[in-house]
């Protein structure tokens, strides 16, 4: 939590820390602004003081949106430090980083770099302060970053706005189904109003209208379709036709319109009826599903409880990615993802990450999964969940778990 920024900087050995970053979505910046919708700006913060966003004179009202001490560049001597660089904006830049912190009363010391720029750049930045700024120490972590530590858990401004957008990305979930229901089957194809043919992209379309409307943004949604749904990242085929008994994986991840915190949620579906064998498979994976919930410890280790669902897909017969590193069917992927403002956090819920432990304020995936791309299927089930003030597991993904999703009608017949 953004509460424990200053025991993380003693931990780190930082005496001040700075995110910085251009146009592109800064994860970091967003956070430590509190969501102020800024495309410039950097931020300063000393151990034990209150940060400084330091931004653009035309950003400024946004900026202020932020809650933190603001001044723009331009009354901190950015210009003239431009100027007597020549134009040269990088030079500019670490010198006008000095003045910062010096005025907010640091002269030296170990300084983390943080935020998202252009790799380029970043190089760039870094080559130059380390050369001209000899006072500081500037530091790059390599592993956890201390923002990732302090994102890692939520508060309790922040599990409120998680709830909201999974109840929002629920309810788009809910029309995606009873869409599908009351399509018509024509032979193994499914018709819409109009008697044409219904595709993937098609039903992406209806459910990204569907989280617009509640104030939600698409982030590249999964619905894939028979061998596709066998790749776990495949989009799908958007001029594929949605056809009868076909396992779809339908992914949905959306987050806050114009960036923010995600929701994250994965059902499996075969319309009409479900085959054998994606039966069979489905069952396999909610019975994973189940172990994990039932897995799950505060401050037990993570991947203990990964490893209990790779003991189970082992003992069924299916290849693990633990059993053989190289595998490309079965189950291929780790149990789960802490989820926030990025779509990937901590903790991860992996046999091959062994320090993550299950905290209160976590918010993260359980999402066993099979997949058999030469057989036409894939299987995957996803819920998101917090862990509450009272150390429970409480899922924020009530959506139905049924595979079959059963048609109002077949071939222009009620059934």
């Amino acid at each position: 939590m953004k509460s424990d920024l200053d025991r993380l900087m003693r931990e780190r050995e930082l005496d001040a820390f700075i995110v910085t970053g251009g146009e592109e979505f800064n994860s970091a910046r967003y956070y430590l602004s509190n969501g102020a919708q800024i495309t410039h700006g950097s931020i300063f913060k000393l151990r034990d003081k209150p940060a400084l966003l330091v931004c653009s004179r035309i950003e400024l009202e946004e900026a202020r949106k932020s809650g933190l001490d603001v001044k723009t560049d331009a009354e901190l001597g950015y210009y003239e430090r431009l100027a007597e660089a020549e134009n040269d904006g990088i030079r500019a830049a670490a010198r006008h980083w000095s003045d910062v912190l010096r005025q907010l009363g640091l002269s030296g010391g170990r300084i983390g770099l943080y935020g998202a720029w252009q790799i380029n750049k970043t190089i760039a930045l870094y080559r130059v302060l380390r050369s001209e700024l000899t006072d500081y120490e500037f530091v790059v972590e390599e592993k956890a970053t201390l923002i990732e530590a302090a994102m890692l858990t939520k508060d309790a401004d922040e599990i409120s706005r998680i709830r909201s957008v999974a109840e929002r990305a629920n309810q788009a979930m809910q029309v995606a189904w009873e869409t599908i229901a009351g399509l018509r089957a024509q032979g193994e194809y499914l018709l819409n109003a109009d008697g044409k043919r219904v595709t993937i992209g098609d039903m992406k379309d209806l459910a990204r209208r569907e989280l617009m409307a509640r104030g939600l943004e698409d982030t590249n949604m999964i619905f894939a379709q028979g061998r596709d749904a066998g790749f776990p990242h495949s989009r799908g085929d958007e001029d594929m036709p949605l056809r009868l008994g076909q396992s779809i994986v339908f992914d949905l991840f959306p987050r806050e319109l114009g960036g923010g915190y995600h929701h994250d949620m994965t059902r499996t579906w075969c319309i009409g009826y479900a085959p054998a064998e994606v039966q069979a498979a489905y069952d396999t994976v909610m019975e994973a599903f189940d172990i994990a919930v039932e897995a799950f410890g505060l401050n037990k280790p993570t991947h203990l409880m990964q490893e209990a669902v790779l003991d189970h897909f082992e003992a069924k017969g299916h290849a693990t990615t633990r059993a053989d590193s190289g595998a490309m069917t079965g189950y291929i992927h780790s149990l789960g993802h802490g989820v926030g403002i990025e779509i990937h956090e901590g903790p991860s819920i992996s046999h091959l990450r062994r320090d993550d432990r299950f905290q209160i304020g976590n918010v993260l995936t359980i999402e066993p999964g099979l997949y058999y791309p030469e057989r036409g299927y894939g299987v995957r089930v996803e819920d998101l969940f917090i862990i509450d003030e009272n150390g429970e597991l409480v899922s924020l993904t009530p959506f139905r778990k049924d595979l079959v999703i059963p048609l109002n009608c077949a071939d222009g017949q009620p059934q």
